[in-house]
C-alpha cells in the first residue's frame, strides 16, 4: 500500500527561513481569495495578501502571520517567500498594539495632510498590525 501524500511548507523571508513542516493541509489568503491546498494539489504561483497562514499537521495547527510575498507550490512542496512572517507563538501583543496605534495616528495625519503616499504606507502598517494581533489572539 503506498504511503500517504504529504505537503512540505517552507515560509522564507529575507532574514531566512520562520516555518518548515511537513502535514496534511495549507490554507493562504491569495490577491484573489483564499485557497486550501491538499496534497496533489496542482501547480500554483500566487501573490499573498497580508494576512495568516494556517497549516494543520499531526492533529495540529499552525498559524503564521505573513504581511505579503507569494507562494510556488508544485510536487507536495509549498514555498512561501514573504516580506516579513511570525510564528504564532513568537507575536510580541503589546508591540503589535503599539504599531497599530501608531498606523492609526499616521491614517489620521495623512488624511488631514491629504497625502496618499504616506496614506497607503499607514494603511499597509494598519493591516499588518491588526493581522499580527489577529494570530497571535487565536
Amino acid at each position: 500500500m503506498a504511503d500517504k501524500p504529504v505537503l512540505s511548507v517552507s515560509i522564507v523571508t529575507p532574514d531566512g527561513r520562520v516555518y518548515e513542516q511537513k502535514g496534511d493541509f495549507l490554507i493562504v489568503t491569495t490577491s484573489y481569495a483564499p485557497m486550501g491546498i491538499l496534497p496533489n494539489h496542482v501547480p500554483v504561483l500566487a501573490t499573498l495578501k497580508v494576512d495568516e497562514v494556517r497549516f494543520k499537521h499531526d492533529g495540529e495547527q499552525d498559524r503564521i502571520a505573513v504581511n505579503g510575498g507569494f507562494i510556488e507550490f508544485s510536487n507536495n512542496v509549498a514555498t512561501i517567500v514573504a516580506d516579513s512572517a511570525e510564528r504564532q507563538g513568537d507575536i510580541d501583543v503589546s508591540r503589535a498594539q503599539s504599531a497599530q496605534e501608531r498606523a492609526k495616528k499616521a491614517i489620521e495625519k495623512a488624511k488631514a495632510e491629504k497625502d496618499p503616499d504616506n496614506l497607503a504606507r499607514a494603511e499597509v502598517a494598519l493591516r499588518r498590525a491588526i493581522n499580527r494581533i489577529n494570530v497571535a489572539n487565536h
